[in-house]
């Protein structure tokens, strides 16, 4: 039997949820057996929320703290609000000063705008208008990335750990040397550990199959997702995990790293798997679970096709001795 990972509970909630979610005594409790970490979303700077994180630090409990922004300048810091988060950032420390709030760490979560998610809710034909001007700023991934630096710089500086929570797609961008990803939506910024959203109830089809493809150069590994979401009205409700497969997902994510993020505590206090969790064996598994053949066919082409927008003259020069090729035994 594996040794158990170091848990951490995603928490996304506005201020009443938050201090309703908390307000069981149980929920802390079960965070102590796990020895578990809270990483918890701060859309608002208020004192409600304020009050949890005191009622948690004085448990025992770690917490994480994510700064965010309004929905109305994207929610999430993403590739062109670098400025506007690094303001969300000064509010955040202005508060836990006020507040005398104890960070076990900070996170970034760099996705994104939150307002893509609700037009693909509303539908694909809006996209483009929304993703255009990104992908034809060729500056915009070098541009983000120094103004991202500098933000962590500034949270190391102020005596925190800083960790991002990034789609794993970066991965294969770094390795095509592409910016593509980069210019429509994603932001690669370095950190000290870095998050791979590995969420198997998004894409079923694949299912855990992405845990296994994306596992091994994982540095830690989100599951999920048990339910919840951000703190968007209206936003689109994403399939939740039951007991059995977010089993499945934490067995793998396990075989591969021994960080792991759940998403979300919410959730899982919903569906009651924390007391599960509690007695939980952490068996290794031994075969790819299915999906796996596809997860890496699918990240096999990807790669292939970052690759070719990032070397596009070698790809010309194969393209064009491939059809000299085909002419001359098509004339034979």
């Amino acid at each position: 039997m594996s040794a158990p990972p170091q848990l951490t509970f995603a928490c996304e909630l506005d201020p009443a949820r938050l201090a309703e979610l908390f307000a069981d005594s149980a929920v802390v409790d079960d965070l102590l057996a796990l020895k578990a970490r809270v990483a918890l979303m701060c859309s608002d700077y208020s004192d409600e929320r304020a009050g949890v994180v005191q009622r948690l630090n004085a448990a025992g409990v770690p917490v994480t703290g994510i700064p965010l922004l309004p929905l109305a300048e994207g929610y999430y810091f993403t590739a062109d609000n670098a400025d506007r988060a690094a303001g969300s950032y000064r509010e955040f420390t202005a508060w836990t000063r006020r507040h005398e709030l104890v960070w076990n760490g900070v996170g970034l979560d760099t996705e994104p705008d939150g307002r893509i998610f609700l037009q693909l809710r509303d539908g694909p034909w809006g996209l483009a208008p929304m993703l255009a001007p990104g992908l034809l700023d060729r500056a915009r991934p070098a541009r983000s990335k120094a103004a991202y630096r500098a933000l962590v710089e500034q949270i190391r500086a102020d005596g925190w750990p800083v960790e991002n929570y990034q789609f794993p797609l970066i991965a294969d961008e770094r390795q095509a040397g592409s910016t593509v990803l980069q210019r429509l939506a994603l932001v690669d910024v370095a950190t000290d550990r870095e998050v791979w959203m590995l969420y198997s109830s998004f894409l079923r089809a694949l299912g855990p199959g992405l845990i296994w493809a994306y596992g091994p150069q994982a540095q830690a590994i989100a599951v999920g997702t048990t339910g919840g979401g951000p703190d968007i009205p209206d936003s689109p409700q994403m399939p939740t995990l039951n007991w059995e497969q977010l089993a499945g997902d934490l067995r793998l994510a396990r075989h591969f790293c021994d960080q792991i993020l759940i998403h979300s505590l919410e959730g899982c206090v919903w569906q009651g798997f924390l007391p599960g969790l509690r007695s939980f064996e952490w068996a290794d598994v031994d075969e790819p679970p299915d999906g796996a053949r596809a997860a890496a066919a699918l990240r096999k082409t990807l790669r292939a096709t970052l690759w070719a927008s990032a070397h596009p003259r070698p790809m010309l020069a194969v393209t064009a001795a491939a059809a000299l090729l085909a002419w001359r035994l098509y004339r034979k």
